[in-house]
């Protein structure tokens, strides 16, 4: 499964998280495969990539009650087509099955691009954007939080924070890629 690290920032910043897993570090061909899933509309490269990782993913399974993909608003939805990370939550479902659990947490308004941001635009950018619409399919449920990419940690932070406002019990975090910043 890898090397158990923390890294410096989760080390020095409370999270709302407990632990976190990803995929693959988001350079070279990885980079250009996550913006051809997200940006060009190829959900099959991103069903592959998380079967390239079939494993690591199984690895992990047992520790969860359900999987909640970070939302993105209707209006990012109906722009992109998807929302990136509710495929990867599905593809994790697949492999774990464990249900995948949509709309329970929702993106209650517009942010910016998080990536077109500086570290402190994006904190500012993502605060206080995520609420639990159903507290009972969460409350005491052991999470695991999927999105896409993992730079600063602020958009997880967020969700993991308004989940566990909501009860969650211990709440996990995978994102398929992650920079190494």
């Amino acid at each position: 499964m890898g090397t158990r690290a923390v890294c410096g920032e989760c080390i020095t910043h409370k999270r709302g998280f407990q632990e976190g897993f990803y995929g693959f570090y988001f350079e070279n061909r990885l980079r250009d495969a996550l913006h051809s899933f997200k940006f060009e509309k190829r959900k099959d490269v991103g069903r592959l990539l998380v079967a390239l990782i079939k494993d690591k993913v199984a690895s992990f399974s047992g520790r969860f009650d359900t999987i909640i993909p970070i939302p993105v608003t209707e209006k990012r939805l109906k722009a992109r087509g998807f929302n990136q990370s509710f495929v990867i939550g599905e593809e994790i479902s697949r492999i774990t099955g464990l249900p995948v659990a949509p709309g329970i947490l929702v993106k209650t308004q517009e942010t910016l691009d998080q990536y077109s941001l500086s570290k402190t635009e994006r904190r500012k950018n993502i605060k206080g954007v995520f609420s639990v619409l159903d507290r009972a399919c969460i409350e005491g449920k052991r999470v695991l939080l999927v999105d896409d990419l993992f730079t600063t940690g602020y958009t997880m932070k967020e969700a993991a924070q308004a989940l566990k406002k909501e009860k969650a019990g211990d709440v996990a975090v995978f994102a398929l890629a992650r920079t190494g910043s």
